[in-house]
């Protein structure tokens, strides 16, 4: 499971024009799963996301995670996030899952986050979406179950 996520003020996510998620201070994250990622790769990325430590405290240091401030979760489905572009200029999606299997990791990834007492919105899984983030920083990160980063 590959995640890139960004720390934000404000976020929402629309599906024909109309609003279908929003959050206010929180993580805004876009996840792309892999047609091997298991439970276990779920399970790690929501901990981390969790527990990663990127808002300020008083001091102005990144020290309190997502569960700390009382922040929200924006989590929007993205297969792109598997797209490799080393060859030609049409990117290969062959490392992503399939669309059921995919479904049920994003809907896993949904409930752990809900789990761990985080609020936790959605886009809607395979459509078209607009996705607007006001990236607070900024700061965005990479995280991937693989650790190939």
């Amino acid at each position: 499971m590959r995640t890139v996520i960004q720390r934000a003020t404000e976020a929402s996510v629309s599906v024909d024009g109309n609003v279908v998620g929003s959050i206010g201070p929180g993580i805004v994250v876009l996840i792309g799963v892999e047609k091997d990622d298991s439970e276990k790769d779920v399970a790690y990325v929501a901990e981390k996301i969790a527990g990663l430590r990127i808002f300020e405290d008083s001091s102005g240091k990144m020290n309190l995670s997502i569960k700390d401030t009382g922040g929200e979760i924006l989590a929007i489905s993205q297969f792109t996030l598997y797209g490799d572009c080393r060859k030609g200029r049409r990117p290969s999606y062959t490392r992503a899952a399939g669309g059921d299997f995919a479904r049920r990791c994003y809907e896993l990834f949904i409930a752990e986050i809900a789990e761990r007492g985080i609020p936790v919105r959605t886009g809607v899984f395979g459509a078209m979406m607009d996705v607007h983030i006001v990236n607070s920083g900024p700061v965005t990160l990479l995280i991937d179950s693989s650790k190939d980063f």
